[in-house]
């Protein structure tokens, strides 16, 4: 079968395509035909080597993938053999077929693209977490979103507005803020035109925001701290932006507020039923038009250097998958 690699550490244009032995199931796990792969910003870390898990070489990037089960290992029960599942792999998903573990399935319902489904969990599976789980995030509250026009962003708008909140979208480009604004968000702020606080000061009548979704941390961290209202919750989400900044924790005391953790990876590991409750939601409101799931573009596994590159460079206006 085809794979894309990593032979070593590199950017991008350093994976190649070739063909490896097919995998075979073990106990508990069950081989998944890929249909489609998505790829999210911490592939263009972890295939440089600047990402908190670090995988042997050679190994395929991309964590996510949906697909149809061709074989099942010893022991596995509640799937059977041609079913439509998505999983979350870590990584390794960038290839033809793939072994995996079958407490990492969910069962993708008719009417979802093997595309929508393959890009669901991490960003939709982050943004669920981080909204429900760890912000607690109620009808009528207001919600401002960083980065609102990536992966992670735009999940977060369209999950802001489905729980009731008023979403701020917030973005670097009028282009992004208007496909922002066609998936959920109340109102937008163009960070590139008015500085953030000020933006969120005036757009929230100086009140501040309850909730503040942040994947890109950076030089926004502090501006959309200080945008807080009385016990509000920042989530640091990622740090897409580049840096990873240093919190004046005078401005925590000040604004009466938390700054909430958001590891959706060790979650998965720690809480598997909750996330399983997450993703049937997700995988249900999708499947419902209640979630668009949005694909920005579809790449062959030739092409994954191209894929990344517009993922690095920050011009994804929703999901990119691979298609084997």
């Amino acid at each position: 079968m085809r794979a894309l690699l990593a032979k070593a550490f590199g950017p991008p244009q350093t994976l190649v395509v070739e063909d490896v032995p097919d995998p075979v199931p073990g106990p508990g796990e069950v081989v998944i035909r890929v249909r489609a792969a998505a790829l999210n910003f911490f592939d263009t870390l972890i295939i440089e080597n600047r990402y908190q898990f670090k995988p042997e070489l050679p190994f395929s990037p991309s964590g996510e993938c949906a697909g149809v089960i061709e074989a099942l290992g010893e022991g596995v029960e509640g799937f059977s053999v041609g079913e439509r599942v998505a999983a979350y792999l870590g990584w390794g998903a960038a290839r033809e077929r793939v072994a995996a573990p079958v407490e990492r399935l969910v069962r993708v319902p008719d009417g979802l693209s093997d595309e929508a489904a393959a890009g669901l969990t991490v960003t939709y599976g982050t943004s669920l977490h981080a909204l429900r789980d760890r912000a607690r995030l109620q009808p009528g509250e207001t919600l401002a979103v960083l980065g609102a026009a990536g992966g992670a962003g735009l999940a977060a708008v369209e999950l802001g507005a489905l729980m009731g909140a008023r979403v701020i979208a917030c973005a670097s480009s009028d282009d992004k803020l208007e496909l922002a604004g066609s998936h959920g968000a109340a109102l937008t702020l163009n960070y590139a035109q008015e500085p953030l606080r000020d933006g969120l000061k005036r757009l929230t009548d100086g009140r501040g925001v309850d909730v503040l979704y942040d994947p890109v941390g950076g030089d926004l961290a502090e501006p959309a701290l200080r945008s807080m209202a009385w016990a509000g919750r920042y989530l640091v989400v990622g740090f897409a932006g580049g840096g990873i900044p240093k919190i004046p924790l005078n401005l925590v005391l000040l604004k009466g507020c938390d700054v909430q953790g958001v590891f959706w990876g060790a979650h998965l590991d720690r809480d598997p039923a909750a996330h399983r409750a997450n993703m049937d939601d997700l995988l249900a409101w999708a499947a419902a038009g209640r979630l668009s799931a949005h694909v920005d573009a579809i790449y062959p596994l030739e092409r994954a250097a191209e894929a990344l590159g517009r993922i690095a460079r920050r011009e994804a206006r929703g999901k990119i998958v691979l298609v084997p």
